[in-house]
């Protein structure tokens, strides 16, 4: 009776030894950017220090407001509205910073929440009108208290935004609706923001449609640098 005791008790002892190890091989498989890849198919990096527990907001642009730029064929009927493809580049943005530790909130295009929102940084992600033409075009807000924030924060979407996606920048059709964004003047003066036309729903429609992991990745690398460069700047001073 006692050894049969002993026995089930060392098996279920073994059972319990064996789910905590796989429990702590599969966190140190995150924390190392080995772990399962994301609904694209790419693998995020491991938790990043810089992002940890940070407040990150992301805009889906026209979400709850309007279709924003809509495709339609040579019939009329509509094959395409940028809100659907925002919201999905947003989520699949989100996903990814999430796993590498950020705390991610999607607001609307008027959402309430923007009213004095403080983070360390907010995005609003848009797709450019359905005309023949490729890349993608960033802005921050024109009338900034913190210039060189926002500055390092452009730089970052400039840099690792087509090092992920392929796509050119196209910085001659950024307007005074991107420079004067109307969310720009209701977060708090000093979270750093930019709104980011991620390509065009013509031109670089299969890349938006048929990969939207690839430029979730690259919003989120660019977010990612910019936190980075915000705790290395942090840390000099």
């Amino acid at each position: 009776m006692r050894h049969d005791a002993l026995n089930r008790a060392s098996q279920v002892f073994l059972i319990i030894l064996l789910i905590s190890t796989a429990g702590i091989a599969l966190i140190l498989a995150q924390v190392l950017g080995l772990g399962w890849s994301d609904a694209g198919g790419l693998r995020p990096p491991g938790i990043v220090a810089a992002a940890w527990d940070r407040d990150v907001a992301l805009i889906s642009g026209h979400a709850g407001y309007d279709s924003g730029a809509v495709c339609e064929d040579a019939t009329g009927a509509v094959t395409l509205t940028e809100a659907e493809v925002n919201a999905q580049i947003a989520a699949l943005t989100a996903e990814r910073l999430r796993r590498v530790g950020a705390s991610v909130v999607i607001l609307d295009e008027y959402d309430e929440r923007l009213q004095g929102l403080r983070a360390a940084v907010l995005l609003s992600l848009h797709a450019d009108s359905c005309i023949d033409a490729s890349g993608f075009k960033a802005a921050v807000h024109r009338y900034s208290i913190i210039p060189e924030t926002n500055q390092r924060l452009l730089h970052c979407i400039n840099t690792a935004y087509p090092a992920a996606t392929g796509l050119p920048p196209h910085p001659n059709t950024v307007t005074h609706n991107m420079t004067e964004y109307h969310a720009f003047r209701r977060i708090a003066p000093t979270t750093p923001a930019a709104i980011l036309e991620m390509g065009f729903l013509g031109g670089d429609r299969a890349l938006l449609t048929e990969q939207p992991a690839r430029v979730a990745k690259g919003v989120s690398d660019a977010i990612l640098c910019f936190l980075e460069s915000e705790k290395e700047k942090s840390n000099e001073q």
